[in-house]
Formats: structure tokens, sequence, C-alpha cells
């Protein structure tokens, strides 16, 4: 059902910190700060060869990355997305097994501008999802 990995996402308490590092020092090519309202979040994409880094940066005071950095000052490893063909298949595929989808369980549209969904970190050995259609 998944298919490559899209981005491993990371929450960052400086967002113009960590973009610094992953372009001067360590030299990728780091993408313009984007807004994402309805995500709560505001992301850099660092595009790598074979994948991308996805630097999150809370958005607000509602912000779902505000509680994970509380946890973990210095930041960390957030999430990892996989692309599926058919987020709606696939959905319905994980919630008949028995995996919990989080929000409403429809998708919403991502920064890349596709549908996305997560899933508890409880069903995938502690570690957050995000499925986003390709």
């Amino acid at each position: 059902m998944i298919g490559r990995l899209n981005h491993v996402a990371i929450a960052v308490p400086d967002l113009e910190a960590a973009a610094s590092l992953y372009r001067d020092t360590l030299g990728a090519k780091v993408g313009a700060p984007q807004d994402e309202p309805d995500h709560g979040v505001t992301v850099i994409f660092i595009e790598l060869p074979n994948t991308k880094i996805e630097l999150l940066y809370p958005l607000g005071d509602a912000s779902p990355i505000n509680g994970f950095l509380a946890k973990n000052p210095s930041g960390g490893i957030h999430h990892i997305c996989y692309e599926v063909d058919d987020i709606l298949a696939a959905r319905d595929k994980l919630k008949a097994d028995g995996a919990r989808v989080l929000g409403t369980g429809e998708p919403k549209i991502g920064a890349h501008g596709k549908p996305v969904l997560f899933l508890h970190p409880k069903d995938f050995t502690g570690t957050l999802v995000e499925l986003e259609q390709v």
C-alpha cells in the first residue's frame, strides 16, 4: 500500500536557524517558508536527492507543534510521510485493520497541495505517520 518515503518532518524551535543549518552547514537546497494555517504550522522544505526534510514551526498559539516543542524544547522528529496512490482506499483498509486515523478521518490538503491523513502513533510503533496521495 505505501510507496516511497515522501519526507521526514522535524519540529524546530527556531525556523531560520534550522534552515540556515541545512543551507549553510550541510549545503542543502532550502525552500522558502510557507504558512499552512489549516495545519497550524509554517514549513520549510529541504530538497534532498532521494526525499525531503520538512521543518515545522508553530503558526499561532493553537498549533499542534507547540505541545511537541514543550516536551522537546530542542525540537526533533515529529512524523514521517509515506506516499500512497489512493488515500481513501488506504484509509479504508487501515481502518478495517484497526488503525486509527486522526481527526475526522477525511483527508485535508497538505503543504504539497495534495490530500493527506495522519495515523495514530500508538498504532505505528510510537511514530506519527502521515500519508500523502501522489
